[in-house]
């Protein structure tokens, strides 16, 4: 398979210099830059969980409410010793699709021990579609959804962990999520519920899209009010109540695509009382995942804030070599 890390910064390298060519590009054209789901054949050349062996794993297909079909893989712990109570909900970046993901999907489910339901938006790999915000909103909805229902999953403690545009995702499911159970308090007749969110993992996270595109495309600094996708993470993370589910920030320092200023940002504008911040040196915006420490501070985490227990519990090895995460 090719590097993932160098196959995951082509879009962003390349809409610098589509910048140039002015605000019809930028307005007209902006979902197939902002979500450039087709590049190097990512729409059809999906990896498998078998290509990394991966031997309890299911591929799925799941309706949305608008007619759609999301394809995503479930992961479950092939070793019963390590099999923890707890889900987690990925939610992928703005290029690629889940098989890209699967070596990170491997350490949280052979290592650590959790169910892993990595949920691939409309219109990136086997998913039917076309990507935009609405519509990836949806999904995340109908991801969550799902894990909610599923006869193996619901009794689990769901924790959803969105990397880069997954983590605004993330954002936007947990604060109407929060809206939802706040309006359920509300209602006279009891009705039942479903699992709360346990709780969010935010990797490398920007406050909006007209705020990274000064970043990311310097020419359309000027005219990024023209940007439609907006993912507005700044303003929708502070609706979410102060007793919202403890919350998880991991930030790279050496981002070049995301500064690491918003992620701390959003950090801040977070009214959750439960929140960890954690930051990795060396990290950049795609290989913070395989920097030291990294799978440890997620595993530390979910045993305080999430298992409440003590660090008693049996794990495999989390650290992994960027080489070894990646090949």
């Amino acid at each position: 398979m090719n590097n993932v890390l160098s196959y995951l910064r082509i879009p962003f390298l390349a809409s610098s210099g589509l910048a140039a060519l002015g605000s019809s590009l930028l307005y007209f054209r902006q979902n197939d830059i902002i979500y450039p789901a087709t590049i190097l054949n990512s729409r059809t050349e999906v990896p498998k969980p078998e290509d990394f062996s991966l031997t309890d794993a299911e591929s799925l297909y799941i309706p949305t409410p608008d007619g759609e079909t999301l394809h995503a893989y479930y992961l479950r712990p092939s070793n019963a010793s390590l099999r923890k109570n707890i889900t987690i909900l990925t939610f992928h970046g703005n290029a690629g699709n889940i098989g890209h993901r699967l070596p990170i999907g491997k350490v949280l489910s052979e290592s650590l021990g959790c169910n892993v339901f990595m949920l691939e938006y409309r219109g990136y790999g086997l998913s039917s579609g076309s990507p935009d915000e609405a519509g990836i909103s949806i999904d995340g909805q109908t991801g969550l959804d799902y894990v909610r229902t599923h006869n193996e999953m619901r009794n689990t403690k769901i924790v959803v962990y969105g990397q880069s545009l997954g983590g605004a995702v993330t954002i936007k499911l947990l604060a109407n999520n929060s809206r939802q159970t706040m309006n359920k308090k509300t209602e006279a007749e009891e009705k039942p519920s479903m699992a709360p969110i346990a709780g969010i993992i935010l990797e490398n996270t920007f406050l909006s899209i007209r705020k990274l595109i000064p970043t990311i495309m310097p020419p359309a600094r000027f005219i990024s009010v023209l940007c439609h996708q907006r993912w507005a993470s700044d303003e929708t993370i502070q609706t979410v109540p102060v007793d919202g589910p403890p919350i998880l920030f991991l930030s790279g320092l050496k981002d070049e695509i995301v500064p690491p200023t918003m992620m701390r940002t959003l950090y801040d504008l977070c009214k959750i009382k439960r929140k960890t911040w954690r930051t990795f040196e060396n990290g950049d915006h795609n290989s913070t995942v395989a920097e030291p420490g990294y799978f440890e501070a997620i595993w530390q985490w979910m045993l305080e804030e999430v298992l409440d227990e003590e660090d008693n519990t049996e794990t495999d090895r989390t650290d992994v070599a960027r080489d070894e995460l990646w090949a």
